[in-house]
């Protein structure tokens, strides 16, 4: 990972993705009555973060680029919402214990001794009865999807990440789920993983 290659992708003015929640993201959470705090682990510019705290959560929003966090920060600032941002390397960040009502993931890929890192991170952050959501590209989007990252060593299936939150938590669906593309070439689709769970 290196903060400075995202600081320079984000730099622009621009956003390097859409201001609107993810789809799946939206999906899984627009209905859960805000517990409190919510935390936005690789959080980007923001936009699930921020999103969250429109709902009514006390959204933090983690990242390693102070770029893409500054950017969040105006998002969040323009739209109304109370954001926290935190500057952050997850592969050796440490959570605190139980503080959390939801921890997100949505579309952070490592190398998979420091996914799980994270993944057990995020469990441990969160309170019981509170949940845990994962989206990212699936391993099987390499070769039957479009998009994403194409190094396998840093790609995953649900059932390995809900193997990780399995002895922390509930899973409650462990899925691909098929999103539609545009592309120059006409529409195509992507596998993403989508885990949920609620913690023990």
């Amino acid at each position: 990972m290196d903060a400075s290659a995202w600081d320079e992708r984000y730099r622009g003015a621009e956003l390097v993705w859409a201001a609107e929640p993810n789809r799946f993201v939206e999906r899984e959470l627009a209905d859960l009555e805000p517990a409190g705090r919510a935390l936005d682990l690789a959080a980007g510019e923001g936009r699930n973060a921020v999103w969250l705290a429109e709902l009514g959560w006390e959204a933090d929003a983690v990242d390693f680029s102070a770029v893409a966090l500054e950017k969040a920060d105006r998002l969040a600032a323009g739209r109304g919402a109370r954001l926290r941002t935190l500057r952050a390397d997850l592969t050796t960040w440490s959570a605190s214990e139980a503080t959390y009502g939801l921890a997100l993931i949505a579309y952070l890929h490592l190398p998979w001794q420091q996914m799980e890192h994270v993944l057990r991170q995020a469990a441990r952050a969160v309170r019981p009865g509170g949940t845990l959501l994962l989206v990212g590209h699936d391993a099987a989007n390499l070769r039957q999807g479009h998009g994403g990252p194409q190094d396998p060593r840093v790609l995953y299936t649900p059932e390995q990440v809900a193997a990780v939150w399995r002895p922390y938590a509930d899973i409650v669906r462990a899925d691909t789920a098929e999103r539609p593309v545009t592309t120059p070439d006409g529409p195509r689709t992507a596998l993403d993983a989508l885990v949920r769970a609620v913690r023990l």
